[in-house]
């Protein structure tokens, strides 16, 4: 039998969603709930600038009241619990023209490997 595949995307405004591995479509994030998320970031030409799996540590924050860029704010909670998806956040939903220097350019669109490990 061949490979099954599976990918989703979903289109909000800054944000594209393409799910990788479906999660559990039961648990969803909410505004306010803390999140345990492993995550890759890259630019759009492949660069990595950060990543939670190479510190072997999943990264936990608050979702959905601006302590992330808007990107994950708006994208994280359309994950299911256990969810592999690339998060992919035009620049007005990163870090904008400010950049993070030195490792993210101005107006950078960033794409975010994750998965969704647990809701809080």
């Amino acid at each position: 039998m061949g490979r099954r595949t599976f990918t989703t995307n979903v289109l909000l405004q800054g944000v594209t969603i393409e799910s990788l591995s479906p999660g559990d479509g039961v648990n969803f994030p909410r505004r306010g709930d803390t999140v345990a998320i492993h995550y890759v970031g890259t630019l759009l030409d492949g660069k990595k600038f950060d990543s939670s799996r190479d510190r072997g540590e999943p990264f936990v924050t608050q979702i959905g009241v601006g302590k992330v860029i808007k990107g994950w704010d708006e994208g994280v909670p359309k994950l299911s619990l256990g969810e592999k998806a690339v998060l992919t956040a035009t620049a007005d939903f990163a870090y904008g023209s400010r950049g993070f220097p030195p490792v993210i350019p101005p107006n950078s669109t960033l794409m975010f490997e994750v998965e969704l490990l647990k809701i809080n």
